[in-house]
């Protein structure tokens, strides 16, 4: 054979082999986020906790970036939407459970940057009130199909008396159709054996999967690894947050060892992050003696205070912890630049790419965070009110009460630092926030809750 056939033989044989094993120099990296429901900063061993064992998430952040300041708001929806629209709530919001159908989210904008895109999990964004509450906001969110992403396998897609389990003998949506002979599994093994079929589908492009997950939120039942599963998979028992800790960190396990079969670890970023505190029923026992209770709902730092871990091998910098402040509204910022994605003109993001601090540079960050957590209106959320408020690594000031705390030597906020007796430092710190907090607007009229909750 002459040399120049052969060197076009190889040449040919090379391109084949990258092409059929989806390697690309130029192509964007894949983006797995993954979202736990109800999971606070101190369950994790990684972050010192002791009650839980948590290999998977563990292994994450040793090989990956490990943020020892992430936070997110005290419940599950004014979170999600931040998350996947970019933007404080004071911004967008509408009520509970609903996400309004005229906002856009990150489904939308990398389906449009050329990402194929799948959300598998927990939706609850387009109706939550049952009939005989507020029924006027029955049915006006965003429906799954509106969201932007080509492919849903969600759980609570309709009215939440529709929703029926999450877990055993769960009712989930396959992109409209409800999904068949469900008697005997478990909703999250599902969810994330249709987030590993996605992957295989799409391993040769660049792919974007949005995984708000159900575990470990209530009911607390068995998950298929209690003893209980076989027989008494529906009972109910706040004991029962342990298993599902475990089994919640074994299907990110399942996750991460399909991207590595499929060989696209180093193309691929897996983002894990929390929506909100651990339940309160949860007392997480610490390496250095302390026990943490949950602080869900609460907006105390136990309530906002939660993991998020970023593994991008071979670009993030292997086992750094950041020590930043960052929240839900910081992410979608930086997907965007690890994507090369630009951000769309026209809209308005509120967070910071921390990308730099991931690849284990110092970056440049705000060094305070804004919450704007109003859960009303809403089907049990009556005994809740509009809280703003702003912190800092050691400071935290209410909008509401005008209360400043030292939430470094006081994070259950039980000692209040009064202005007449306040050292200087704490008079700076009050200045600070108090300038972060009057910079932030009010979009909408916030719903004002009746006296004893009564309509």
């Amino acid at each position: 054979m002459k040399p120049k056939r052969c060197l076009l033989n190889i040449f040919f044989v090379l391109f084949a082999f990258l092409a059929s094993n989806g390697m690309n120099a130029d192509r964007r990296p894949n983006v797995i986020l993954i979202m736990a429901d109800d999971l606070g900063y101190e369950t994790l061993g990684c972050n010192g906790g002791l009650s839980y064992d948590t290999p998977a998430l563990d292994r994450l952040a040793a090989e990956g970036v490990r943020f020892a300041n992430a936070h997110s708001l005290p419940l599950c929806t004014p979170t999600r939407i931040s998350l996947m629209t970019g933007k404080y709530n004071w911004r967008n919001w509408t009520a509970f459970g609903i996400l309004d159908p005229e906002e856009r989210t990150f489904g939308h904008w990398m389906t449009e940057a050329g990402y194929r895109t799948c959300i598998s999990g927990k939706w609850q964004l387009t109706s939550y009130n049952p009939p005989d509450f507020m029924p006027e906001w029955r049915n006006k969110g965003q429906r799954p199909e509106e969201s932007g992403f080509e492919e849903y396998f969600l759980w609570h897609t309709e009215h939440t008396e529709d929703k029926a389990s999450r877990y055993p003998d769960p009712r989930i949506q396959n992109n409209g159709k409800y999904v068949e002979n469900t008697e005997g599994k478990y909703g999250p093994d599902l969810f994330v054996d249709y987030i590993n079929d996605f992957m295989e589908r799409n391993r040769n492009e660049p792919f974007f999967i949005y995984y708000p997950m159900a575990l470990p939120h209530g009911p607390f039942q068995p998950s298929p690894d209690s003893p209980e599963w076989p027989e008494e998979r529906h009972q109910q028992d706040p004991r029962f947050f342990h298993d599902m800790v475990l089994y919640m960190d074994k299907l990110v396990g399942r996750i991460t060892e399909k991207v590595e079969e499929l060989g696209l670890l180093e193309e691929t970023i897996i983002i894990f992050y929390s929506d909100n505190g651990s339940p309160r029923e949860a007392m997480s026992e610490m390496k250095d003696g302390r026990f943490v209770q949950g602080g869900k709902g609460m907006i105390k730092v136990r309530g906002t205070h939660v993991p998020l871990i970023i593994l991008w091998p071979g670009t993030a910098a292997k086992g750094h912890v950041v020590d930043d402040l960052v929240d839900c509204n910081d992410i979608l910022p930086t997907i965007f630049e690890a994507c090369s994605v630009d951000q769309p003109k026209g809209e308005i993001f509120d967070g910071e790419s921390v990308l730099p601090q991931i690849k284990g540079q110092k970056g440049e960050h705000r060094d305070w965070l804004f919450f704007h957590h109003d859960p009303l209106p809403g089907i049990g959320k009556t005994n809740y009110d509009l809280q703003r408020w702003a912190i800092d690594k050691r400071w935290k000031l209410s909008e509401q009460t005008g209360q400043l705390f030292d939430i470094a030597d006081d994070p259950e906020e039980l000692n209040p630092i009064e202005p007449e007796t306040a050292s200087r430092a704490a008079r700076k710190a009050r200045a600070k926030l108090q300038a972060v907090i009057d910079s932030m607007g009010m979009d909408y009229e916030p719903w004002i809750r009746p006296p004893h909750g009564k309509r």
